[in-house]
């Protein structure tokens, strides 16, 4: 059986999420780690844009942005119900059919906006933290605008649209990941319990482990690394 092929990189966000949703899909996919300063011909061909998530499919289609390999892979399966995508069944002829959700929607939604607003306040936070520029305190309280959305979500619930884990979840993690590593000790010591319960569960979890393991640079003609939980 040819397998899609997964060009990733174990610390990239985006990589990481697109990894995450193929796990959680249990799909098996061809995993090719590399390294962006030394970007292998083969997946320069498969994408201009030549950045990581990639997944190539046995058909020839290229997927190339994150959220899009996240719902390929969940699309082809979704054990958890991370789409929250209802199953329905035709009188007729009894033929199982999918209909979306307005919970796809809010899903979508959030994350859109932590992809459009709270990734440049981070990176703003980030290199405030770097460079050890004064505005370090400004960038923070730029990036708690949305911590405190999340954090209002979650003391509701247990996952930050409800009770059960969504796909806005494994979507925003590794970016929330990132925020609490910018000043440990602050984050430690913040307010935030929600959102370190959350945090800590995904990352002390058996999941986050093996998405997070690390494998040899791939080169061509190597054996085939089969990555997700299969």
């Amino acid at each position: 059986m040819t397998l899609p092929v997964l060009y990733s990189l174990r610390n990239c966000p985006f990589a990481m999420r697109a990894r995450l949703a193929i796990f959680k899909s249990k799909e098996p996919v061809a995993l090719r780690e590399v390294n962006l300063k030394c970007k292998p011909t083969e997946m320069i061909n498969a994408s201009a844009k030549a950045t990581v998530p990639i997944i190539v499919l046995p058909c020839s289609t290229v997927i190339d942005e994150s959220l899009d390999v996240m719902l390929w892979a969940l699309r082809e399966n979704d054990p958890s119900n991370l789409l929250r995508v209802s199953s329905l069944h035709d009188d007729t002829n009894n033929v199982k059919i999918s209909e979306s959700s307005a919970e796809l929607a809010e899903i979508l939604a959030l994350i859109n906006q932590f992809d459009k607003g709270f990734k440049a306040c981070l990176e703003a936070y980030k290199c405030a933290k770097r460079y050890h520029e004064p505005n370090l305190t400004e960038c923070r309280a730029a990036c708690e605008v949305y911590i405190k959305n999340l954090e209002q979500r979650l003391s509701q619930h247990q996952y930050v649209i409800d009770d059960n884990e969504s796909m806005a979840d494994i979507a925003l993690l590794p970016f929330i990941r990132q925020f609490a590593k910018v000043e440990r000790q602050w984050y430690l010591q913040s307010q935030y319990i929600n959102i370190k319960r959350w945090l800590n569960q995904y990352l002390q979890s058996a999941m986050f482990t093996k998405v997070m393991a690390k494998y040899p640079l791939w080169t061509s003609g190597q054996l085939v690394v089969v990555f997700g939980d299969v």
